[in-house]
């Protein structure tokens, strides 16, 4: 076989994949804008390509007094903001301790944060549930919030302790030559360095709000205190039963703000590598 037909083959199968990979990641995505834009409620003989399409339901959700949609959005916004900057800063301080510092039980705290993660979040919700009984965080967005920032805690951390460790430790020796102190350190020195991988934390952080429907569920029990994933529930069983037009039109406006994030992070992203290129 000659070297331009194996390159050919390489380039097609290359090409297949990522066709592939294409369609199955847009098709449920095209699928859930068309049926947003079907009118009626059930999604039994709606086209993905609707022949009527209307943004009515999409209206419905910002202006209905039926509707707790901008509520609900309000209170993820709150949660996702509050736990990505909270458990971005708090995973910072963790990270750099365990990178910079030697002290007793440093060994056995990083396993214990690996060994945290071997068990779903599911054996905890019983926990959780009482402890936040105990305390009057329950069916409060701040009980929620605290629950998120200490479950991102252990693996995070971990992580960005990684990336810490890739920083070379004459960075700090030359600053504290210099009269700074730890502190001075860490948000002079290690942070502006550690711009990726804080910002991969704080998108994931962001996004957890979201998309996740279990913990909400145990810890919500007001209808004005859900988050998106618990309301948008209600709208295929609870009270609008079986409106998956609505559901689909709530679902796509979540990408909104999470592409927001991501577009605004990505500019860090870019200035911390060329940070840490001209520092290092």
């Amino acid at each position: 076989m000659s070297k331009r037909r194996k390159n050919f083959l390489e380039l097609a199968l290359i090409y297949t994949i990522i066709g592939v990979m294409f369609v199955i990641i847009f098709y449920p995505l095209l699928w859930a804008l068309g049926l947003s834009l079907n009118p009626g409620s059930s999604m039994y003989g709606a086209r993905m390509i609707p022949d009527n399409w209307s943004l009515e339901h999409y209206v419905w959700l910002f202006t209905d007094p039926r509707s707790n949609y901008v509520q609900w959005y309000q209170n993820t916004l709150i949660v996702a903001f509050s736990t990505s900057l909270i458990a971005t800063f708090m995973v910072a301080l963790v990270a750099y301790a365990f990178s910079r510092y030697r002290f007793v039980g440093r060994k056995n705290g990083l396993y214990a944060f690996l060994l945290v993660q071997m068990f779903p979040v599911l054996m905890a919700m019983v926990a959780l549930y009482i402890l936040l009984n105990m305390v009057g965080l329950l069916d409060s967005l701040l009980g929620l919030i605290i629950i998120y920032v200490g479950g991102a805690i252990p693996m995070n951390a971990f992580l960005v302790k990684g990336y810490f460790d890739t920083i070379p430790r004459e960075l700090d020796e030359s600053a504290r030559i210099d009269g700074a102190g730890h502190l001075r350190v860490f948000f002079q020195i290690m942070l502006p360095l550690a711009k990726p991988i804080l910002a991969v934390v704080a998108l994931f952080n962001f996004m957890a709000p979201f998309m996740d429907f279990i913990l909400p569920r145990i810890v919500l029990r007001s209808p004005e205190n859900f988050t998106l994933a618990l309301g948008l529930f209600n709208f295929v069983n609870d009270q609008f039963a079986n409106n998956f037009t609505r559901f689909a039109a709530g679902a796509i406006l979540i990408a909104v703000p999470i592409a927001a994030v991501y577009l605004f992070l990505q500019r860090y992203l870019i200035s911390g590598l060329t940070s840490g290129a001209t520092k290092g």
